[in-house]
């Protein structure tokens, strides 16, 4: 296959765009990595969460909902959402107010959170200390996602849409040609394409100015995620089987959820990093392990294992997608913060419409200037 566009980064926003775009285009995907999804995409919580994120991300992750099983069906993937209800839970009074602003500005979308009370909140969540818990805010609709099988099916289809993927493929060059991009790949190895598209993550800005392309001005910042270890995993079950909601302090100062036999844990951290592999900072785990004992009854001392991702963002953090006029055919795809699973189908459906100039989805209710590169001229 010769390609006429290049996708770079094999994260979960490179293959979802790729497999979006091989419908009408010649894709290959390159990721610098061997494997591809060590990053981000391997080291998230994986939650669907209605209602999460400023208003484009929100709008993004509702019109994902039902495209998650369209696409299992369409890429003979597993089920890719298990139910999970989350609780944004309010502890003190600064909590308090955040939950009364959480609750009017959500009011009215779909699948917005309701205003759920102390004793509620404890009943759906019995782990919870009842003496500190003040209400919260639940959203029935949000799910974990799968997010490794999401990943592999974009794969398989983009592959089967006759597109490719190149693995340990560091991008070296990109130079502007007169009627498109030359993109390095290695040393000596290099495609010409008409366009590329920049899905490379915390590394987006860097990979522009290897191209000579003015920056989104993206800001990677770190999130620790622990497991930590449970003295009677057996409480982490409801006594009526169902699922313990994940809590997730409504000022999102930490969150957590069961796993089996473990509980997961993040303090919710947002510490500025360079592009790289992240890794946790002891700090970061045991503050995560304290707010979450703080706030529980079940007696956490120690942890299993410890990760971190880099979630990066622009100033507004809305996901950026599309080209400087100066520099056409260098498209980014990349700003997806914290939201880029759960956002994931709407948004490479949304994006490749972008890049391709055709339809807009009509399920995907986003109005395309929220995402684009022109709001950040």
């Amino acid at each position: 296959m010769s390609p006429d566009l290049v996708v770079i980064g094999g994260g979960i926003a490179g293959v979802s765009i790729g497999y979006e775009l091989a419908a009408m285009r010649r894709v290959l995907v390159v990721e610098a990595e061997p494997t591809l999804a060590v990053h981000s995409t391997a080291r998230s919580a994986a939650t669907y969460i209605p209602g999460h994120g400023v208003p484009a991300v929100r709008a993004l992750i509702t019109a994902s909902g039902p495209r998650f099983a369209l696409l299992a069906g369409e890429l003979d993937a597993p089920p890719l959402l298990t139910p999970r209800p989350v609780l944004w839970a309010a502890f003190d009074d600064v909590g308090e107010s955040a939950l009364e602003l959480l609750l009017a500005e959500r009011a009215g979308e779909p699948d917005a959170p309701v205003p759920v009370d102390a004793a509620e909140t404890v009943r759906r969540c019995p782990v919870l200390r009842p003496a500190v818990v003040r209400g919260s805010g639940l959203t029935e609709a949000s799910a974990d996602v799968d997010a490794m099988a999401l990943h592999q099916a974009y794969v398989r289809g983009l592959r089967r849409r006759g597109g490719a993927v190149r693995s340990d493929a560091a991008v070296t060059g990109l130079a502007r040609t007169g009627s498109g991009w030359r993109v390095r790949i290695g040393g000596t190895d290099h495609v010409d394409v008409p366009d590329v598209v920049n899905a490379a993550g915390a590394w987006a800005d860097g990979l522009a100015a290897l191209a000579g392309v003015r920056p989104i001005g993206l800001r990677p910042l770190r999130r620790t995620i622990a497991l930590a270890r449970v003295p009677e995993p057996e409480r982490l079950r409801p006594p009526d089987g169902s699922a313990l909601p994940m809590v997730i302090e409504v000022g999102e100062r930490f969150y957590f959820k069961a796993e089996p036999g473990h509980l997961l844990v993040s303090p919710g951290d947002e510490t500025p990093a360079e592009p790289g592999d992240a890794r946790p900072a002891d700090l970061d785990v045991a503050l995560a392990l304290e707010r979450v004992e703080a706030v529980t009854s079940l007696g956490l001392r120690s942890i299993q294992t410890a990760w971190a991702g880099l979630r990066s963002f622009v100033p507004d953090r809305g996901p950026v997608v599309g080209s400087w006029p100066e520099h056409p055919g260098f498209h980014f795809f990349a700003g997806q913060g914290g939201s880029g699973i759960e956002s994931a189908p709407a948004l490479a459906v949304l994006g490749a419409a972008m890049i391709t100039g055709g339809p807009l989805p009509a399920d995907v209710c986003v109005d395309p200037d929220l995402v684009s590169t022109s709001r950040l001229m």
